[in-house]
């Protein structure tokens, strides 16, 4: 047992201190549980006992008052007393059936089983009886009464029924002596319990506190002897940090002026990709300008063909207008023939034609009007074909003006694409340039960040190392204090 308890820890040694006075506490509280037990189903065979004494005295009582109406109906036939019988004998019968219930005792069974034939055997006398009174035959039932001596039925029944209850009696107080019993037994294991449970948690709490104070004198000492090796390196380790320091705090410096070094060169590549970038956006400008002028000499192509079409569709029309002042100049002609064939006819006619010489004569004046309105209208139609046709040349030197224009912007787009091109790629080296300075910087920064870490850390180190030597002085002595006080 000590070989195995050599080696645990101290909670287990406080563990076990708790442990046992709980598990003596807890077999007290088992013992005691089945003592209560005890005296509980005691009490309840005590309350059962009762009861069945309780229903052997309504059985008697039963019994009597059965007897007493059968009696009574004998010498005088009532009907209050075939109801009490009839009452005493269903109340009887209930109490019989409770009875049957409850009795567990063997020997209570047996008297039971007695008296139950003792009870038929009663009833079947005194329905004879009744039926005796009921015929008319009050004497024969009196004789048969007497010659059947139911006093001594009676008697036979009361001694069973005294014997049930002298047993249950004997129950009762073997059930009594069982609790006390019980009772005793409780209160010597509560004694018991509690002065074995005190001396057993004295005894093991002494023993363990034997051997904490073992434990914690060589645990002490292993401190005592380990803080002085700590201290010597812990000094090393003071000295060794303090030259780190100042080494990290040289690093720092130097990184600093080559991180000025770095922004410095950062802002310059900014701002001259700011120039590039100022070139890309004012040659993008110049190509939009172009785009626009070729969109514009675009549609104005377009506009000065839509113009030539509406030319070539107004000579159109000029012409056929002039077929048909020609056809205006011919009908012309012939209606004034036919005006002077009626101006003729209508001399012939003599005094019956005059009336048609003069419309004919209004109609030679119409067909003159016309035909000089035909003559003037093909007049005004070459005017304006001669006009027209001056229009189709100046536009067709206008659309062969725009599409030289046009040639003109599109090489004049195609050379600002290919500066454009060239400042984009000065823009994206110069860019480039910028965020290679850039991430330079940052991360020279985080360098002088990383070493500024380190020259804290180090200043950190030393401080702590002294700490440390302090804190192994501290531990030392208490060390040694607790040795002296366990």
């Amino acid at each position: 047992m000590a070989s195995q308890t050599k080696g645990w820890k101290l909670r287990y040694w406080i563990i076990l201190g708790y442990c046992v006075p709980i598990v003596l506490t807890a077999l007290s509280s088992l013992f005691v549980f089945s003592c209560v037990q005890t005296v509980r189903e005691k009490s309840v065979e005590l309350q059962h006992s009762s009861e069945i004494n309780q229903k052997v005295h309504d059985l008697e009582t039963d019994v009597q008052a059965r007897s007493r109406a059968t009696r009574g109906y004998l010498l005088q036939k009532a009907t209050a007393s075939l109801e009490v019988y009839r009452e005493a004998k269903k109340h009887l019968a209930e109490t019989l059936n409770a009875l049957h219930d409850l009795i567990q005792d063997p020997p209570q069974q047996k008297n039971l089983q007695q008296l139950t034939p003792l009870l038929q055997d009663l009833e079947e006398l005194d329905q004879e009886l009744f039926t005796l009174v009921d015929q008319g035959k009050t004497t024969q039932a009196v004789e048969r009464w007497k010659m059947m001596n139911e006093r001594e039925r009676m008697g036979a029944i009361s001694t069973v029924l005294e014997t049930m209850v002298a047993r249950e009696a004997e129950i009762v107080h073997a059930g009594e002596v069982a609790g006390q019993q019980a009772l005793d037994q409780l209160l010597i294991a509560i004694v018991l319990t509690t002065i074995l449970s005190i001396g057993i948690a004295i005894g093991l709490g002494t023993w363990i506190i034997r051997k904490i104070v073992q434990q914690i004198n060589q645990s002490a000492s292993v401190v005592a002897s380990s803080t002085n090796e700590i201290a010597v390196s812990v000094e090393q380790q003071e000295r060794t940090a303090n030259q780190q320091a100042v080494s990290v705090s040289e690093t720092t410096t130097t990184m600093d002026e080559l991180g000025a070094s770095a922004r410095q060169s950062a802002e310059q590549a900014e701002a001259a990709a700011a120039g590039a970038r100022q070139a890309l956006a004012i040659a993008d400008s110049g190509n939009q300008a172009v785009g626009r002028s070729i969109d514009g000499m675009a549609a104005l192509k377009q506009k000065v063909g839509a113009i030539a079409e509406q030319i070539l569709r107004l000579s159109e029309q000029t012409s056929q207008i002039g077929n048909i002042s020609g056809l205006v100049s011919d009908l012309a002609n012939q209606t004034n023939m036919l005006a002077l064939n009626a101006a003729v006819e209508a001399v012939r006619a003599g005094e019956h034609g005059k009336g048609f010489a003069v419309v004919a004569g209004e109609i030679r004046k119409l067909a003159d009007q016309s035909k000089k309105s035909a003559e003037k209208i093909n007049l005004l139609v070459a005017d304006i074909q001669t006009a027209i046709n001056s229009t189709v040349m100046v536009t067709d030197e206008g659309t062969k003006t725009v599409e030289e224009g046009v040639k003109i912007a599109q090489q004049t787009a195609e050379s600002f694409s290919g500066v454009t091109d060239a400042v984009n790629n000065v823009v994206l080296n110069s860019q480039q340039i910028s965020l290679n300075v850039k991430q330079q910087a940052i991360a020279i920064q985080q360098v002088v960040d990383a070493m500024n870490a380190l020259n804290v850390a180090a200043q950190e180190t030393a401080n702590g190392m002294g700490q440390v030597r302090i804190g192994t002085q501290q531990l030392n002595e208490t060390a040694s204090n607790l040795k002296a006080i366990v």
